[in-house]
């Protein structure tokens, strides 16, 4: 058993950021199921969108382009937030150390990615943004006496007092359960990548926030609106489920897309922004251009630009593709699109608050209400900071009025050795065929129907593993994506429905 005054759960940027600004009289305790250092945040590549400045005029064009991403399901009032607090945010983020790249004119090097109007997306080491974002604040951290961090540690269930969250019911290393007691719980689990069988995600996305939450009947919405990353890099010798990402301002600093005949093909879906057209468009592009060429992957071609230039401002793509014998700049790369980012999630307000009291949500496992229909590009990591700056205020704030902490009495399971790998590939499987860029009426009932008795033999037996909360979780998020793909029968950004 274990208290604390702050229970944070992941250790991406949503959950380093919120830990960092909570001050330095609150006890925080910070829990990975694996490792610190692993989480989706490492691997983003492109960077955070923000317009660091006071013009009004480049605040409403980050907006609109937001708002028009999203398709206009968005919440205004939460991309006005998001914009609004990107300049103190970042800002933040660099009082912590972070290094932004520098131009030759010693201001910010922001670069243009997909849905956007002009240059606002802000990076570090060219495109390993994410890594060194969040290593720059795990090392912040580390030197934090309220800090404390526990490695292997999975969460498990909510405790429920009269509907106020009172703590979170844990797995240790050796699967032993245990409680961790907290005035405040903060979900920032990042995402769901391991409900597809392809995925731009760290592997250990397994949707673990949504299955919490679910369990709960916290409120969860816009879970069909999963994002397809339009150029992962397609490899037939890679036989991971996890899928190198290529980033998106490859495409701002001038690739084009061509089909298996060379044929150069934006053009005939999005004229007017062709390669830098939202996520949603060009990935359903690809998907109909591989379709109409009996193909599984297009090209992105860079061979118009210079590989030094390549070589320097993304050394990450660069070296990858070097070792798997493609030189940027002057091959053409194979890329597929495949599951990268859920835009929906865990309901929240503009201070991180769930529909359950002391519960807070934020990152990718939140919805709050930015993303809309489709996510802009480089606006996932700065909806961490905006948001996860605004829930450690809001903790702050209200840390008083909570309920004395009590103590819950936990039920143990038996712990078995039993093998979910088969389970998980179902999930995938059906995911993949039927939940995926391109949906329909038929294929979504079948994959519902299928999920639905995965739940219910999963709860039916019991097994204190982490491997099984895992796939409980998948089986949760999986059932949420398709039930609210079901209910929506009308096509819009992400979700596109053929009938």
């Amino acid at each position: 058993m274990k208290k604390t005054d702050v229970l944070i759960v992941g250790t991406g940027l949503a959950g380093l950021f919120t830990a960092l600004n909570l001050d330095e009289s609150i006890n925080v305790v910070i829990i990975s199921k694996t490792k610190i250092q692993l989480s989706n945040s490492v691997l983003a590549q492109g960077g955070i969108a923000c317009e660091y400045n006071d013009d009004q005029q480049l605040h409403q064009a980050h907006i609109n382009d937001t708002l028009k991403a999203g398709s206009m399901l968005n919440d205004p009032e939460s991309v006005e937030f998001l914009v609004e607090k990107a300049h103190e945010s970042v800002k933040k983020l660099i009082s912590f150390g972070v290094q932004f790249d520098i131009g030759d004119d010693n201001l910010f090097l922001v670069t243009k990615e997909g849905g956007h109007s002009s240059r606002r997306i802000f990076h570090s080491g060219g495109d390993a943004t994410g890594k060194n974002v969040t290593g720059s604040l795990i090392i912040q951290l580390m030197q934090k006496k309220n800090i404390e961090f526990m490695e292997e540690t999975m969460a498990l269930n909510l405790l429920v007092d009269d509907k106020e969250v009172i703590g979170m019911s844990c797995l240790d290393r050796h699967e032993q359960i245990f409680p961790i007691y907290a005035k405040k719980v903060v979900l920032a689990t990042g995402g769901i990548g391991s409900v597809y069988n392809s995925t731009t995600n760290d592997l250990l996305a397994t949707g673990d926030g949504i299955g919490i939450a679910y369990r709960q009947d916290v409120h969860i919405s816009h879970m069909e609106f999963v994002q397809f990353h339009p150029t992962a890099f397609y490899n037939e010798n890679n036989h991971s489920r996890q899928r190198f990402l290529i980033t998106e301002a490859l495409r701002g600093e001038g690739a084009y897309l061509v089909n298996v005949e060379n044929e150069r093909f934006m053009k005939k879906y999005s004229p007017e922004l062709m390669e830098l057209a939202p996520r949603d468009i060009v990935s359903q592009a690809i998907f109909k251009e591989m379709y109409d060429t009996w193909t599984d992957h297009v090209f992105l071609d860079t061979r118009h630009l210079d590989p030094k230039y390549l070589q320097s401002r993304f050394p990450t793509v660069f070296n990858h593709l070097k070792e798997n014998g493609v030189i940027l700049g002057v091959d053409l790369i194979p890329v597929a699109p495949c599951e990268h980012f859920l835009c929906g999630g865990i309901d929240t307000d503009l201070r991180g608050r769930t529909s359950l009291k002391s519960l807070y949500a934020v990152g990718e496992t939140a919805n709050t209400g930015v993303h809309g229909a489709n996510r802009l590009a480089s606006n996932s990591l700065l909806e961490c900071l905006v948001f996860a700056m605004a829930a450690s205020g809001d903790i702050y704030k209200n840390l008083k009025d909570s309920k004395p902490m009590k103590e819950m009495s936990i039920a143990s399971n038996d712990v078995y050795n039993y093998n979910y790998k088969p389970i998980r590939k179902k999930i995938g499987d059906y995911m993949d065929e039927h939940v995926s860029i391109v949906r329909e009426q038929s294929g979504l009932q079948l994959t519902i129907e299928v999920i639905e008795k995965i739940l219910i033999n999963l709860e039916k037996y019991p097994n204190q593993t982490k491997n099984y909360y895992e796939t409980l979780n998948l089986a949760s998020t999986a059932y949420l994506i398709t039930k609210q793909a079901l209910e929506r029968v009308k096509s819009i950004g992400c979700h596109y429905r053929i009938n």
